[in-house]
């Protein structure tokens, strides 16, 4: 078999370094309903186990003081996470637009390109017709009408 070409998006794919790999992946990841729904189930076990299974010797009663601190940690670094992983959007949606400029120019002059040869074809078409249809003089050996056999 032979090998897939290598597009835009792949090329672009194999030019990324460690960190922007990891904030495409926690980008992905926070973004999704699997995290949202663990996480609500981590934070009502947290509230459970504090509330109802150690309630004497809970490690974060009520108030939720330690959780809370944790959530405003999570939502820093998510913030950040997320801000990354916007530059990064906006430097591929950069290249993306670059790409398809330079397309559209190359398709332009292939167009323009293929526009000349069809000018020269129609010119080649309207001398061949202009030679068909101009008036006859009878009797030259050169002269040659159609419908007659090219002699040899």
């Amino acid at each position: 078999m032979s090998e897939r070409p290598a597009t835009w998006h792949r090329q672009h794919k194999a030019g990324l370094s460690r960190g922007e790999r990891a904030a495409d992946i926690l980008r992905n990841g926070m973004g999704s309903w699997i995290f949202v729904s663990l996480f609500v189930a981590f934070m009502a076990a947290w509230a459970a186990i504090n509330s109802f299974v150690f309630t004497s010797h809970a490690w974060d009663p009520y108030p939720f003081i330690l959780l809370n601190l944790f959530l405003s940690m999570l939502a820093g670094l998510q913030g950040a996470i997320l801000l990354i992983a916007a530059k990064r959007q906006d430097a591929i949606a950069a290249a993306m637009a670059l790409h398809d400029y330079e397309t559209d120019v190359q398709a332009k002059t292939e167009i323009d390109r293929l526009m000349a040869i069809n000018s020269q074809q129609l010119e080649l078409l309207e001398e061949l017709r202009a030679l068909l249809l101009r008036p006859r003089t009878s009797g030259g050996d050169g002269d040659w009408e159609p419908g007659q056999a090219a002699e040899e």
